[in-house]
């Protein structure tokens, strides 16, 4: 009789104190409590010169520097920095900016879309995460899927709805093989609910979750990805909705305590 395969995935260790951490004493930053992560280079680019913003620390990677920003809203601090693309990076970076004392978080990006009928620029709110990529089997045990932080959910959707906004509720689809969308597993995932898919949204969930911070994320519908095939839709180039989800994410954030 065969042993059941080792799955190095599936073994979490719940030990809060890795071998390499990330850095807690960092002369010099004082960090605000409140962040935006903003996949949108170009807004980011955009507030930081009209706004004044000023870099409070400079995160760093084999990618470069990732500089974290902060600017100051009706008296208030508000930190924001982008991400860059993928679960792993992303949530390591995310993870380093809430040992510097971030404790709120909202994150603003785009997602393709399982369903042909949601247009581009369609509010999505991701209410769970299918863990389709490996960086949150690294922070939570072994799971279908990662719940949102209520929380967060809660300040997004009184944002939207004081700015009369429609969205969709949804769960989405967090993968690492952006090309290995195959027509049964789009079926399959839509099927359990998923309108959107992406690859981040269950680390930061999953981060959020074991580091006991507060996560919620705004997403807006771009390519079409479905069981009859790709279309791009130019999603990327939608300046109107990419700037506004950004100060929805900010309001979102400032208004969780």
């Amino acid at each position: 009789m065969s042993e059941e395969p080792y799955l190095p995935i599936f073994d979490f260790d719940p030990d809060p104190q890795a071998i390499i951490n990330p850095p807690q004493d960092v002369d010099g930053v004082d960090m605000p409590k409140h962040v935006v992560i903003c996949f949108f280079r170009e807004v980011i680019e955009n507030v930081v010169s009209t706004h004044k913003a000023e870099v409070i620390t400079q995160l760093h990677s084999e990618n470069g520097n990732h500089p974290v920003y902060s600017i100051s809203l009706e008296g208030r601090k508000l930190a924001f920095f982008h991400p860059n693309v993928g679960a792993p990076l992303a949530a390591g970076l995310m993870d380093e900016v809430i040992a510097l004392g971030a404790r709120n978080f909202i994150a603003c990006g785009g997602c393709g879309v399982l369903d042909k009928q949601i247009g581009v620029g369609q509010i999505l709110l991701p209410e769970a995460a299918l863990r389709d990529e490996g960086t949150s089997y690294h922070y939570l045990p072994p799971s279908a899927e990662v719940q949102a932080d209520p929380v967060a959910l809660a300040s997004i959707k009184a944002t939207l709805q004081a700015h009369e906004i429609p969205y969709l509720r949804t769960k989405t689809w967090s993968t690492d093989g952006y090309y290995r969308e195959t027509p049964k597993r789009v079926e399959k995932f839509r099927a359990m609910g998923c309108l959107a898919v992406e690859m981040e949204a269950a680390a930061f969930m999953a981060v959020a979750q074991f580091r006991q911070v507060h996560f919620g994320q705004l997403l807006y519908g771009g390519d079409v990805v479905h069981m009859d095939g790709w279309d791009f839709r130019s999603w990327n180039k939608r300046t109107d909705i990419r700037e506004q989800l950004f100060w929805l994410a900010a309001e979102a954030c400032l208004n969780m305590e």
